[in-house]
């Protein structure tokens, strides 16, 4: 189904909790547990998978979301249509997508040397993770072209970083 079949409308709780209106297209046989609800995001299909999802009456219902535990994560999802893949079928491996905060708590192995992601800064202009190695923090830039390799099971990144960049005090 590519047609939307509700919107999130507004913030519920002070969990990330927000109010959707369900459209007469929302499948009767939505189960949350299997299926995530679609959301457009800078013209990319986001899979929102949900945390709780308790129907209100014919047309609305209140969800959390997986990753949106906060309500300014949250409310960058108000006014958003939404669809539900046809017969509750999404294949996970379609989706490859992660936020770079995921990565926070991985092991890093950077031009030879051991550390740690400690933090993630999110900024447009230069988003940066915060690396310690050797005691030290280190600030990298959080660009594709550095990253080798992502093992998400063992929490492990390799990162093939511009020569001198970790001795930079």
């Amino acid at each position: 189904m590519t047609t939307p079949c509700g919107r999130i409308n507004r913030l519920f709780g002070t969990n990330g909790g927000v109010m959707l209106s369900l459209y007469t297209d929302f499948p009767e046989d939505f189960d949350p547990e299997t299926s995530p609800m679609i959301v457009t995001v800078d013209q990319l299909e986001v899979p929102l998978w949900c945390a709780s999802f308790e129907k209100r009456g014919v047309s609305g219902a209140v969800v959390t979301f997986e990753d949106f535990d906060t309500d300014r994560r949250a409310g960058e999802l108000l006014g958003k249509e939404f669809y539900v893949p046809d017969n509750n079928e999404y294949d996970e491996e379609d989706d490859d997508e992660f936020y770079m905060e995921d990565l926070i708590g991985f092991e890093v192995e950077a031009n030879g040397r051991e550390g740690e992601l400690t933090d993630f800064y999110d900024s447009e202009m230069n988003p940066l993770f915060e690396i310690t190695v050797d005691g030290r923090e280190i600030l990298v830039p959080a660009a594709e072209e550095f990253i080798a390799h992502i093992d998400f099971e063992k929490q492990h990144i390799k990162m093939v970083l511009p020569e001198g960049l970790l001795n930079l005090e």
